[in-house]
């Protein structure tokens, strides 16, 4: 009989041993359930439960992504458009997650899809393809709230696509091209515009800069002519007042002075002048005149006295 009991016992935990012994991964919580209630909440490791008695959920708390199927949503104007939609989640709650609700992808895929079409409902077309950042960031904070308190948190929101209507693809192609070929028109008007302004400029800059070198150019040459003015007036000046010197100091004679106005007659003789006019105190230049012919006569009479001797004598 005790042979019997062992070997039950032995069977017994062979059977029911490996149900017992339950292996928590890293990033997974284990909600331990008894008889149909919520016991507690084991962390990762290996963990002990009572077989047929107790029973272990295990949540995966990593984040996740759902992929929130296309749907038609109509903006504000009136057009219908596809919109793609992802959003990331993680479990931040175990117990939450598992008795709040039943199946929380499906709650928060049906959740987004609602909010979008709020969302995309309250603007045009045009807000619609510009604004993905704000509808992105609206969006989270309006699923994070809502599903705290499945215990899950919404981390991020993104769309993928907005795809219009092909009519309206089409059109905005047509509208989008031609706003193109306007900005060229307008751009190559204005750049032959600024060119124009440029040239003119720069012919003005090159006026400018021709008639300030020639003012210049003139200014320097009326300073050199000045110059050499001055230079010359000053030689002229120099050269009076060496002569005049010279003059005074050499205690000329009136015989001097006669000759120097005979020399002084000759030049002005020598010109093309039919007219030419003496000075009028002619009184003392013809009594200094006589003086030097007087003294010319002088000088004649004894060179030739020799010569009347010689003559006598030969004869």
């Amino acid at each position: 009989m005790e042979i019997l009991i062992a070997i039950v016992v032995v069977a017994f935990v062979l059977v029911l041993g490996p149900t017992s012994l339950k292996i928590i991964r890293p990033y997974e919580k284990g909600l331990v359930e008894r008889l149909g209630q919520y016991q507690n909440t084991r962390q990762p490791g290996l963990n002990v439960i009572v077989p047929l008695i107790d029973r272990m959920v295990k949540v995966d708390m990593r984040e996740r992504v759902i992929d929130v199927p296309p749907q038609q949503v109509i903006t504000k104007d009136n057009v219908g458009v596809a919109v793609d939609l992802v959003l990331y989640f993680q479990v931040t709650d175990p117990f939450k997650v598992i008795y709040n609700v039943e199946d929380f992808n499906l709650a928060v895929t049906k959740l987004a899809q609602t909010n979008l079409r709020n969302q995309v409902g309250d603007l045009t077309l045009d807000e619609t393809l510009v604004s993905r950042e704000r509808i992105n960031s609206s969006l989270q904070v309006i699923l994070d709230e809502a599903t705290d308190r499945w215990g899950i948190k919404v981390t991020r929101v993104e769309i993928q696509a907005i795809d219009p209507p092909a009519d309206i693809t089409n059109a905005m192609a047509r509208q989008m091209k031609a706003e193109r070929e306007k900005r060229a028109v307008i751009l190559e008007a204005e750049g032959i515009r600024q060119s124009q302004i440029t040239k003119a400029e720069g012919s003005k800059q090159s006026a400018i800069l021709t008639a300030e070198g020639q003012a210049t150019s003139i200014q320097k040459i009326a300073e050199a002519e000045k110059y050499q003015r001055i230079a010359n007036a000053q030689g002229e000046s120099q050269a009076i007042g060496t002569v005049f010197n010279a003059i005074h100091e050499g205690h000329p004679t009136n015989e001097l002075i006669t000759l120097k106005y005979l020399e002084a007659l000759t030049s002005i003789a020598q010109g093309q002048a039919t007219k030419i006019f003496l000075p009028l105190e002619t009184s003392g230049i013809l009594s200094g005149l006589a003086t030097v012919l007087e003294a010319a006569k002088e000088f004649k009479e004894p060179q030739a006295a020799p010569s009347d001797k010689q003559g006598a004598g030969a004869s």
